[in-house]
């Protein structure tokens, strides 16, 4: 059986176990509480930094699937290429994910119906060091009880392509699909709370033309919008913050945002 080690923890998040079920249980403990129902959630988007950082926003919305743990069976994970250029979207071919909390199992019948499509291809050289979509996998081992992984690394893909592989993996109650992106990057804090809130805004109207400047995650992004507002989908804001609201000065600060799409 082929592995895909970790490739960030210890710098990302704790490498040793128990400290890190321990942040893990402190981040949804204090998490922000949501009036959303649990069971109308079809997506989740969600940030991918340092847990220092973007940890607080994250667990306002894996706080919500606490109560689903054991109906969720499948998550689909699409997240930005950092490290690798690419044009489409990239699968990988081992089995599984490792963390420090275990290994994941990955869905082989689901990479393999989007393996099909023209704009995704394999390439394990997307995934090993790719942080966008690991350090989403100990927060979910937290709240859900065995699942299976269909993990796709994004890079310069049109809405068009991103629909047409959540669509072919979207399934039924059983299926979370849950998109990876920080929001702006570097700007003073008041400049990145204002710019934050107009891409807030776009996100709740399903408006898939967000720009990388406003979310790095803006191509799966934009596909997941097109799909919601095609099967009139609602989008829900679950929290705003930048790393000067949770670590870190106010001079330059990467904003982090947490939404819900509800069924």
């Amino acid at each position: 059986m082929e592995t895909r080690q970790p490739a960030v923890a210890g710098t990302f998040y704790p490498a040793d176990r128990q400290r890190l079920q321990t942040d893990l249980k402190q981040l949804l403990d204090h998490a922000t509480a949501s009036d959303i129902s649990p069971e109308a959630i079809k997506a989740l988007i969600v940030p991918h930094a340092g847990y220092v950082y973007s940890g607080p926003v994250a667990a306002t919305a894996y706080r919500l699937l606490q109560t689903r743990h054991d109906q969720i069976r499948r998550v689909v994970l699409l997240g930005p290429s950092h490290r690798v250029p690419l044009n489409g979207m990239a699968i990988p071919t081992v089995d599984c994910f490792r963390t420090p909390l275990g290994d994941i199992a990955l869905d082989g019948a689901a990479l393999q119906a989007v393996g099909n499509l023209p704009e995704v291809v394999q390439r394990d050289d997307a995934h090993e060091r790719e942080h966008s979509l690991e350090v989403h996998l100990p927060f979910l081992q937290a709240v859900l009880d065995d699942f299976t992984l269909t993990p796709i690394v994004v890079g310069n893909a049109s809405p068009g392509s991103v629909v047409r592989v959540l669509e072919t993996l979207w399934g039924g109650d059983d299926t979370l699909l849950v998109i990876s992106s920080d929001l702006s990057h570097f700007l003073p804090y008041e400049q990145a709370r204002r710019q934050d809130a107009e891409t807030t805004r776009l996100i709740e109207a399903k408006q898939g033309r967000i720009v990388g400047d406003q979310a790095c995650g803006c191509y799966p992004l934009n596909g997941l919008l097109q799909l919601a507002a095609g099967r009139g989908l609602t989008v829900r804001t679950l929290d705003v913050r930048t790393s000067g609201d949770t670590a870190g000065s106010r001079d330059q600060v990467v904003g982090y945002g947490s939404y819900a799409v509800c069924q």
